[in-house]
């Protein structure tokens, strides 16, 4: 089990199931942020989600690299990068595309807190 207050990153296909079960069973808030190394839009909004996953441990985070799983970016039909995809117990409920800081800390507070 993942530590909390972390983003977490699925690195297989088994890990990222395995991440998505456990945060789907929890009932919280999912966050996963689908990624690549080359783009730098997702370099800039990566201190930002640690930042919040340290300041919201009540969210679960997970990061996807599209590169390293390209099946998964598929199923999820992922265009962009950075795209953060919001999930409640397996239903996505809402989506940022693009490094919009701003945005993205005000969809986690009022996801997260519609959850309390």
């Amino acid at each position: 089990m993942a530590e909390e207050g972390q983003v977490i990153s699925c690195h297989t296909v088994d890990s990222w199931n395995e991440q998505l079960q456990i945060a789907n069973a929890s009932k919280k808030l999912v966050v996963v942020d689908f990624t690549a190394s080359w783009c730098a839009p997702c370099r800039f909004i990566t201190p930002v989600l640690v930042e919040l996953a340290k300041k919201m441990p009540q969210v679960t985070f997970l990061k996807v690299d599209v590169d390293e799983l390209k099946t998964v970016a598929q199923d999820w039909a992922i265009e962009a990068m950075p795209t953060f995809i919001f999930l409640k117990e397996g239903t996505i409920i809402d989506k940022v595309v693009g490094a919009k800081k701003d945005e993205l800390q005000q969809k986690i507070t009022s996801h997260s807190s519609m959850l309390a």
